[in-house]
């Protein structure tokens, strides 16, 4: 054989016989535009031979309540059929009382949102059990704890939704840091029952968030319903571990022997991303909330968040045990972690939709598993085992911290 044949490419077969090969690119995309006409002279011939399967069955109906609103001797109530098939609201019942109403949309197509303008005069304070009913006979109710008058959608109402955001994202975690200098001086034994206490607080956000988003679609099988939250947690895993595999790419390699473990900095902006993503879909919660009047804004509530989130600039901290003090750093990682409640309660208090919220609540949760599963390493003892007696308190401290800050701010 000649050194011309050892050191040239493979060629392809159609080149061999005279012929010009096809493009790869050309190959690959074939199947796909063949699979398109396909489908598209599927549809349009509206499936040829099973025009009868679905006669007599009853159409699926998918609708969820976005909305509610009270205003002065009105309710008003957004839908949106998350179903296949269009669907029209005849009736709506509230508290036993079928209301007169009008609506923007006497049919709602697929994916498609309508708003009811209901006449009834609610009283302040009052629960209410709403229940639209559908052209065949089907019932999608919403309960209101307690009625209140709706506010005004307009700058001061998204003033007061960031002012939110501040108080129960920004301001804690920053407050959290201020374990800092704490950190800095505490002995190796310390800093191993301390990292203990961040992968117990973010064990607890992950179950919180997964029990959450589910809590919020259970019952619907609109957009796949629960499994939209563990879609979002996978998603968010594969993130973050895409971005840390990322910037290891970018970073001189480790000493052979040396283990396997995150720079301090890195783990913490991860920490901070994850425990961001969390704060999103806690946000978007307090905001949908407060939007529709199931929320009373009060200092002891205000006093309860700030104190469950604290520990979460607790968590950004500690990694940075033995790294210089930059509080432009800090501040970066602060506002990475906290403001997205700000962003999440302006969402949430504009533009609510359940699967929605349970996708970014299931983000957060998968983030911040991801970033637990990068602490554990670092709380190994000289023997080499992770769970060991300092490390396991510390991991029980931060679940029962969580557990038990978590129950100033049952709204």
């Amino acid at each position: 054989m000649s050194i011309d044949e050892k050191t040239s490419t493979p060629t392809p077969a159609a080149a061999r016989d005279g012929r010009p090969s096809m493009p790869r690119w050309l190959l690959g995309l074939g199947p796909v535009v063949l699979i398109a006409v396909l489908m598209a002279v599927f549809a349009l011939l509206n499936g040829p031979g099973l025009a009868k399967l679905g006669e007599g069955a009853p159409p699926k109906e998918e609708v969820t309540i976005e909305d509610v609103r009270f205003l002065p001797g009105q309710i008003q109530i957004t839908a949106r059929n998350e179903g296949p098939d269009p669907v029209t609201i005849a009736q709506v019942n509230v508290s036993d009382y079928y209301a007169s109403f009008t609506q923007t949309r006497n049919t709602m197509a697929p994916l498609e949102a309508t708003t009811l303008t209901v006449n009834y005069h609610w009283v302040d304070g009052d629960p209410y059990e709403i229940a639209l009913v559908t052209s065949i006979g089907g019932k999608i109710p919403a309960t209101v704890d307690a009625a209140a008058l709706s506010p005004e959608r307009g700058t001061s109402f998204f003033g007061l939704m960031t002012l939110l955001g501040i108080y129960v994202g920004v301001i804690p975690v920053a407050l959290g840091m201020l374990w800092m200098p704490f950190i800095r001086r505490s002995s190796a034994s310390w800093i191993r029952l301390l990292l203990g206490v961040t992968v117990g607080l973010l064990a607890f956000l992950t179950v919180d968030a997964t029990l959450e988003g589910m809590e919020l679609v259970a019952g619907s099988g609109a957009f796949g319903g629960p499994l939209v939250v563990f879609l979002g947690a996978f998603a968010a895993y594969l993130v973050l571990e895409a971005t840390d595999a990322w910037m290891r790419g970018h970073q001189e390699p480790a000493p052979a022997g040396t283990p396997a473990v995150l720079p301090p900095r890195r783990l913490a902006l991860l920490i901070a991303i994850g425990i961001g993503l969390h704060n999103l879909g806690e946000g978007l919660a307090i905001g949908s909330a407060y939007a529709v009047g199931s929320l009373a804004l009060g200092a002891t509530l205000i006093v309860g968040f700030a104190i469950h989130n604290t520990t979460e600039g607790l968590a950004i901290v500690t990694p940075l045990a033995k790294e210089p003090a930059r509080l432009g750093r800090l501040a970066v990682l602060g506002l990475i972690a906290g403001a997205p409640a700000i962003a999440g309660a302006l969402i949430g208090a504009s533009v609510y939709q359940p699967t929605l919220a349970a996708f970014l609540l299931g983000l957060g949760a998968g983030a911040v598993a991801q970033v637990a599963f990068k602490i554990l390493p670092l709380m190994k003892d000289s023997t080499g085992k992770i769970l060991n007696p300092l490390g396991s308190a510390g991991i029980i401290l931060g679940l029962a911290t969580m557990f038990l800050t978590g129950l100033l701010v049952q709204a």
